[in-house]
């Protein structure tokens, strides 16, 4: 809508994955580095995590953009698959003409292994690359592991990437992964950017796109960095929305009132998520104060929860608390003793 306003035929903020947008931090660049290890290594699996919208994506898209020519990429974006048709996803990407039923895991496993050998024996080498990787289901991530096992005497056939959000770190943490994990020969957590590189960021993204650098303000770009928590998916809405504020307003420039309008419109007004936050806390610590009351404490001697209630140290404390001003009308009177 704003293209036309300031000059430029395509949107500088836009979330696609466009390679010639990908700003380089100095995360970024560690983070490519690990994935060219993938690339290049001879064994493993290779592990890249990040926030949502920290560029991940974006990353694997360069990545697959800049293979020498005797790399061949099998990509997988969407991993909600079963065992076969991952398989069959692989063969399609590598152009393998499977020997068998495409529905058999042992054929499609035949077909690629005979293509990986001849690649290998050419002086070239495959690679697969997973994004969402925190989707896949442990049966899908024991035939991913099974992969790792095509190998000549030297060399894996295979190298494998696995990107994915937080989650896919903790999934491979866990005590039945332990085989999976110890074959993760690279790991690497992409963080968001830091203040100074949010800045950078923008005047890159501007300057691709032919817009002038100077029309955000450097308090509008501190309000972005701020609200935006150095997340770029966030930062690219920011200032989408900020780039359209200032067409609405036959405006050339970008302040920090204007900045604070488009996050709060993208985001929500500044501190509701922290409110939130306080009041879900606030109710949350009164329902073990009144599950303490009830329960431990057990006024009214309703016996719940008796392995709690009736143990020595309760009803101790009960008797204790029954003393104190104002809580007495709460207890039960004792029964009286029996004759």
């Amino acid at each position: 809508m704003y293209q036309e306003y300031f000059g430029v035929e395509e949107n500088p903020f836009s979330n696609t994955p466009d390679p010639k947008y990908l700003f380089m931090s100095r995360r970024h660049k560690e983070a490519l580095a690990h994935l060219i290890y993938g690339v290049e290594g001879g064994s493993g699996f290779v592990l890249l995590t990040g926030e949502i919208g920290a560029g991940k994506t974006t990353l694997s898209r360069y990545l697959a953009d800049h293979l020498p020519d005797n790399v061949e990429l099998a990509l997988c974006v969407n991993p909600r698959l079963t065992e076969a048709e991952l398989m069959a996803s692989i063969c399609d990407d590598l152009a393998i003409d499977v020997d068998g039923s495409r529905y058999s895991i042992k054929d499609l496993t035949s077909s690629l292994n005979a293509y990986l050998l001849e690649t290998y024996a050419g002086g070239g080498r495959a690679v697969l690359m997973i994004d969402e990787a925190q989707n896949l289901t442990l049966g899908l991530l024991e035939q991913i592991r099974l992969l790792t096992n095509l190998e000549t005497a030297q060399d894996k056939l295979l190298q494998i990437i696995l990107i994915g959000q937080p989650e896919l770190k903790d999934l491979l943490y866990r005590p039945d992964m332990h085989q999976f994990s110890q074959r993760i020969t690279a790991r690497y957590h992409l963080k968001p950017l830091q203040a100074v590189e949010t800045r950078a960021y923008i005047a890159h993204r501007l300057s691709v796109a032919g817009v002038p650098t100077e029309i955000f303000h450097p308090s509008a770009l501190k309000v972005i960095g701020q609200r935006s928590r150095g997340v770029p998916r966030l930062i690219n809405n920011i200032c989408d929305r900020c780039l359209l504020g200032a067409y609405a307003a036959g405006r050339r420039d970008v302040d920090a009132a204007l900045a604070r309008r488009a996050a709060d419109e993208v985001l929500g007004p500044a501190g509701a998520t922290g409110r939130w936050r306080m009041m879900v806390a606030g109710a949350g610590i009164a329902a073990i104060i009144v599950g303490l009351a009830v329960i431990v404490l057990d006024p009214r001697d309703q016996r719940l929860l008796p392995s709690i209630s009736q143990t020595p140290m309760a009803i101790a404390a009960r008797a204790e608390i029954s003393t104190w001003p104002g809580f007495k009308h709460l207890f039960r009177p004792p029964a009286p003793a029996a004759r």
